[in-house]
């Protein structure tokens, strides 16, 4: 636009609608403005049915195809992805409009007109910034679907449940603290999403929602879920993730729920009661809680097909979880599992599901008859537990803050081979001598999470170790005589005071893992790394690496490098953010030739 003389630039015009859209629209009765730029709606698009045609002022003549007068009314208007701060009253003007689509604009309100669009069944007014609702809204007889999700609203209008036709409800990242009760009136509404608000508890009225299948509040502050929810007949998926939970409630009448998602809470105890009558669940996802125990009934849960339990407190399981006929993914890792060796865990669901039927032949009628070991059971009475070393060939003394291993524990091993050494969650400050003990058969050993600052020379004799966890301790070198260790092949030496890289690394040929994340390393050498024929995994985040050798790009056999965390300026974050190929690619395409 030509600068006006005295006013500087004229304003920018708005981007015109073309006419063939119009045309297009008047004979479809649809129009698609999205991602136009638009600050405003042009008054001829409200006006579409209403003003005869431009070209129909100019020209008389038209063929059948253009008779202006025979035109469709808009049915469905898109207005998404532009810069629209308001809209205006005209919308009245489009009076058959069903579908009004205007998500992600800049809307801090909505006109009342909006009111009179009688025949409207979809509104989608969701990302925008609006924090009020009009009254008039409520008045919209056949409204199915009301999208109101990411916009500023702090409460819904408490008529809301007049909308009788609703089927659909989202109201998800607003900053709602509560519902209004009437929604108990919204008998046709099949889902409703009210994720990521403030909300501390949910109406009991809800449970009137005869039709609802899909609930979802997740992220909310709830610690209680009304027990009359629980008799919701149609539910079919409920989303109770990333709340305040201590406990699961009954559920007598979900006779058809297929998924119930409770992650990230503070659930303790699963019982019996919460299970019984979940007849239809394939997905139940708990992960991230306080469990500590499984009841037996988890196995009438015959349809399920994912178990989600990682990260809880869980000691030991039921066997009869082995029996499951539809169970296909079972996620353990995190509990401190008393009867179940990590690398079974590591072996995916199918063996861990035979290992575990295997053990009901093993047990009789069930694992009842063994005493349970709990948490609380004293350090004393479960001082050795002699079934743990026969039978699992497990010697564990872990998470007793102990300064030192007690004899008794090595002379239980006797002649006993034992596989697996637990001392972890101590306070343990040099590795016990008499490790060495057991070096013709420990192929595992776990001292993470205790306080040693060097490794003994009797660890470096235990010649079929294969797995070593050293994570959360203070130790800054690894000794030479490490190099005998040539079965060896994850070491995890997270979470400790390394400066510099181990050099004995380098030298163990098996070494599949090295786990090297939260230290203080300055730098790796590409050239000895690259002679690791084994190496697939390298975790090096969150140390002190200025500078990412190109020359590190030839370790073509990396599949999992991890960098992030570290000070260094190349490759950059978007790079790492595509993954271990990537960033090869982008290393050797650094050295210089």
């Amino acid at each position: 636009p030509r600068a006006v003389p005295g006013f500087g630039r004229a304003a920018e015009p708005e981007p015109p609608v073309p006419q063939g859209l119009l045309r297009a629209a008047r004979r479809s009765g649809q129009l698609n403005l999205a991602g136009r730029g638009l600050h405003d709606v042009p008054p001829h698009v409200w006006r579409i049915n209403v003003d005869p045609p431009e070209e129909a002022q100019h020209n008389l003549s038209f063929g059948a195809a253009d008779r202006w007068w025979e035109q469709t009314d808009l049915t469905k208007l898109i207005l998404a992805s532009n810069k629209l701060q308001s809209l205006s009253e005209d919308v009245q003007l489009l009076p058959a409009l069903t579908v009004l689509d205007v998500h992600d604009n800049q809307l801090t309100s909505l006109p009342s007109a909006l009111g009179q669009l009688e025949n409207l069944q979809k509104l989608d007014v969701s990302h925008n910034k609006l924090q009020s609702l009009p009254e008039e809204l409520l008045q919209l007889p056949r409204l199915r679907s009301l999208l109101l999700q990411h916009n500023e609203l702090s409460h819904l209008p408490e008529g809301l449940g007049q909308l009788l036709s609703l089927e659909e409800l989202d109201v998800s990242n607003n900053h709602l603290t509560d519902i209004p009760t009437s929604f108990a009136l919204l008998v046709n509404l099949v889902r409703l999403n009210l994720a990521c608000n403030q909300l501390k508890d949910l109406p009991a009225d809800l449970s009137a929602m005869k039709s609802l299948r899909q609930l979802d509040c997740t992220k909310n502050y709830l610690e209680t879920v009304p027990s009359k929810l629980a008799t919701m007949a149609s539910l079919e998926q409920l989303y109770l993730r990333k709340n305040k939970l201590r406990s699961l409630p009954e559920f007598p009448s979900c006779k058809l729920l297929k998924e119930l998602h409770a992650g990230e809470n503070q659930i303790e105890i699963l019982n019996a009661e919460n299970l019984k009558h979940l007849n239809s669940l394939s997905v139940l996802e708990l992960r991230d809680n306080k469990i500590k125990s499984v009841p037996e009934e988890i196995t009438l849960l015959q349809k399920l097909e994912r178990l989600d339990l990682a990260n809880n407190d869980i000691s030991r399981l039921p066997y009869t979880l082995g029996n499951l006929p539809q169970l296909k993914f079972l996620a353990l890792e995190g509990n401190p599992l008393r009867t179940i060796r990590r690398d079974l865990l590591e072996k995916g669901t199918q063996e861990l599901l035979k290992y575990l039927r295997s053990k009901i032949q093993d047990d009789g009628p069930g694992p009842s008859e063994e005493p349970p070991v709990t948490a609380m059971t004293l350090p004393s009475q479960a001082r050795v537990n002699m079934h743990a070393i026969t039978s699992l060939k497990l010697l564990e003394y872990s998470e007793k803050q102990a300064t030192e291993i007690p004899e008794e524990m090595f002379d239980a091993v006797g002649t006993n081979p034992v596989a697996t050494v637990n001392f972890s969650k101590n306070q343990l400050r040099e590795v016990p001598p008499r490790i060495v003990e057991l070096k013709d058969s420990v192929c595992d050993v776990n001292l993470g999470f205790n306080k040693i600052s060097s490794i003994s020379l009797e660890l470096c004799r235990l010649h079929k170790l294969a797995h070593l966890d050293l994570r959360n301790n203070v130790l800054t070198s690894l000794p030479k005589e490490m190099e005998a260790l040539t079965r060896l092949q994850i070491i995890n030496l997270a979470f400790n005071r390394f400066k510099v890289f181990p050099s004995v690394l380098y030298h163990l040929p098996a070494l599949e893992t090295i786990l090297l994340s939260n230290n203080q390393v300055g730098s790796i050498d590409p050239l000895q790394l690259k002679g690791m024929d084994m190496l697939g995994t390298l975790d090096l985040q969150n140390n002190d690496l200025l500078h990412i050798p190109p020359e590190l790009g030839n370790c073509e056999n990396l599949r999992t490098l991890l960098l992030e965390g570290n000070p260094f300026r190349t490759p950059r974050a978007a790079i790492l953010a595509k993954g271990t190929a990537a960033v090869l690619e982008y290393l050797r395409s650094r050295i210089p030739t």
